[in-house]
């Protein structure tokens, strides 16, 4: 029964996802002039339910980015920035631990390119992404355009360009409907709004409060008339911060915005920007905008009427500028990596929270008696900030190094790093640490003794992923699991390596630490040699199912204990981009396209040999190279896995 009941959903697992070259995103293209040097390649796509295709700016360490890439640019022509794109979608992956962008259903691109050579008038473009639902799969989709004739088509392979236009054409489709990222925008406008709430109490702000609000209550003829006054301040408080994130979306633009949060430069400008506010925030130096600007505005606001109240809330914008500056800075670095309207959104946000206060206390002014005192508590939160700044600007450092791939801030690093920084924050809170600005206080609020806690308990949690831990609380800061000194957990690798053996030739410790071999040849051979099956594996490095199945599948000590002693893994990545040597650069037989990568021809010898695309998938295979059993794809379940393996090698030892 047990076996009817495999053989059953073997079948149906190699229905569904197995003997078919799956292709779910469908192009088309067109090219319009825009001047006489300059045209607008476009291209759309329709995408099957559920799958996804992921934009040039998703985040490092997930899914790969669709790029646009150019055959015959050299002397020809030149792209003029990165392609803009169709509105996108963004979730996060628990599993690259980041946030990823992607479209679904429909997407389009637009690429505009400048001639350098009129005598040329063919253009040669490559779509190169990845598609993921269940599986995932790495396409190349080939173009050409004609400047002349105006007109484009899709090709197997890029021919030696001649004199002729190209004559095939197909009309752009609509371009996809607005699909708002409502729930990025929600995050950015809840984050601001709190950080403008911390703002609110700091030594520069927070004394603000019931100055102002008596100002107006007792200067205006009338209790309607100082509510009134109090409320037009708030509004231009809000009206000044949001012109501030419209100008910073004005000179970047909104599309370049999104492609900042990848640019090495940005996210070290910002990582220096960053620590510089910090230490402003610790007490090293103030950041204070000139006297000149304060005094100037002063006077503006004695005139009295609506100019004085919008010229009192832009007094208050600079006044606070050595404790809100870092603050706002921080705010428009983060939404400035998120693209679009984000940096409105935050200050938006931001400018709510500062201003609601000054508002309600003027509507209702009996709560000025319930508000704390200033004093050396305000200091607290202002060196509190100070320290979250401080882990904060590692962030854009570690985004900077996942970019160039150097590995000076492995995840371990990164963790280190933030235990200095949070255990440091910990004694500071418990009165073990004072700095510059600090009253003496020889004893501590039990509010601040429980925030202490707090901190020292994250402080313990982050400890453990210095070994490994997942650290799901914290998880899209540091760098990925994969970007480490350990990549599957400190002694991981020790613990999985067959007892007795060493590590052949060719071969490396992969996934879980187990063996496998990354070139089919060397894995055959091998095979050959110790008389065992091979396991071929096609996977990719962005494969979200194929992570699943190391993590959750090949971590369980029943399929470890097989893949390193009973069969041959052989790992073959089918989206790794090393080029081939240009002697072993071919044109596929069963694709017609040039296949140029490392990633290109296993994935060719997948289409080729199993008439399959879709990563993960894998195939039970003797010495013969043939196989053993049906070839399967993503099998979450454990039991199911472990009876396919054994189903394969029992048959091997017959």
């Amino acid at each position: 029964m047990k076996k009817a009941t495999f053989l059953f959903v073997l079948f149906f697992a190699f229905l569904n996802t197995n003997a078919q070259v799956l292709d779910p995103v469908k192009w088309t293209s067109s090219i319009e002039k825009k001047s006489d040097t300059e045209y607008i390649l476009v291209f759309n796509a329709v995408i099957e339910p559920e799958w996804h295709v992921y934009s040039q700016f998703t985040a490092e360490g997930g899914a790969l980015p669709l790029e646009v890439l150019f055959n015959n640019s050299k002397g020809n022509f030149e792209a003029v920035s990165k392609a803009e794109e169709s509105p996108t979608k963004t979730a996060y992956n628990d599993i690259f631990e980041v946030d990823e962008t992607f479209w679904d259903k429909t997407a389009q691109l637009k690429q505009t390119v400048k001639i350098t050579n009129t005598a040329n008038t063919i253009i040669q473009a490559e779509l190169s992404y990845q598609v993921c639902k269940e599986v995932c799969i790495q396409q190349n989709k080939l173009f050409e355009f004609d400047t002349k004739a105006l007109t484009s088509k899709e090709v197997q392979n890029f021919e030696e360009v001649k004199p002729e236009p190209a004559v095939a054409d197909a009309k752009a489709q609509p371009k996809p409907a607005n699909d708002t990222e409502s729930k990025g925008l929600f995050s950015i406008f809840f984050i601001a709004f709190l950080s403008g709430f911390a703002a609110l109490l700091t030594p520069c702000v927070f004394p603000m409060i019931p100055m102002t609000v008596s100002f107006f209550t007792k200067q205006s003829k009338t209790r309607a008339a100082g509510v009134r006054n109090a409320i037009l301040y708030g509004i231009f408080i809000i009206v000044i911060y949001v012109l501030l994130g419209s100008l910073v979306t004005g000179i970047f633009g909104a599309d370049s915005l999104n492609a900042l949060s990848t640019n090495v430069i940005f996210n070290l400008v910002f990582f220096v920007l960053l620590i510089v506010f910090a230490f402003s925030f610790l007490g090293a130096f103030e950041i204070m905008l000139p006297n000149s600007w304060a005094n100037k505005v002063d006077r503006q606001a004695d005139r009295g009427g609506i100019i004085g109240i919008f010229f009192m809330a832009l007094a208050l914008a600079i006044v606070s500028f050595s404790c809100t500056g870092p603050i706002v800075g921080t705010l428009l670095v983060d939404a400035a990596s998120k693209g679009g309207i984000a940096p409105v959104v935050g200050m938006f946000g931001f400018s709510l929270a500062l201003a609601l206060p000054f508002m309600l206390f003027a509507m209702f002014p009996g709560w000025l008696n319930s508000l704390p005192k200033s004093g050396g508590w305000l200091n607290t939160v202002k060196v509190f900030l100070g320290f979250l700044e401080l882990a904060l600007a590692f962030k854009f450092l570690s985004n900077a190094d996942l970019v160039l791939q150097l590995h000076i801030l492995e995840r371990e690093t990164f963790l280190a790093i933030w235990i200095a920084v949070f255990g440091a924050l910990a004694l500071y809170l418990f009165g073990k640490i004072t700095l510059p600005h600090d009253s003496p206080n020889p004893t501590i609020s039990v509010g601040r003794l429980s925030l202490g806690l707090l901190v020292l308990a994250f402080t313990v949690y982050l400890i453990p992923g210095l070994w490994g831990a997942p650290l799901k609380l914290v998880s899209g800061f540091p760098p990925p699991s994969n970007y480490s000194e350990s990549p599957f957990g400190f002694g991981a690798a020790t613990r999985s390596m067959p007892e007795g053996d060493s590590l052949p030739s060719g071969a490396k410790v992969a996934a879980q630490g187990i063996i496998a071999f990354e070139d089919y040849e060397l894995g055959l051979a091998y095979a050959k040699e110790v008389n065992k099956p091979i396991l071929l594996d096609f996977t990719g490095y962005a494969c979200v199912n194929c992570r699943k199945m190391e993590d959750y599948v090949w971590s369980d000590e029943r399929i470890s204990s097989i893949l390193n002693k009973d069969v041959v893994l052989i790992s073959l990545y089918v989206d790794y981009k090393k080029d081939l040597p240009e002697s072993e650069q071919y044109v596929s037989k069963t694709t017609g396209k040039k296949i140029k990568t490392i990633g290109n021809k296993w994935s060719d010898f997948q289409i080729t040999r199993y008439k399959a695309n879709a990563q993960p998938y894998y195939v039970l295979l003797d010495a013969n190279e043939q196989m053993l059993n049906e070839p399967v794809g993503y099998t979450p379940d454990i039991e199911d896995y472990e009876a396919w393996l054994k189903d394969g090698i029992s048959k091997f030892q017959k």
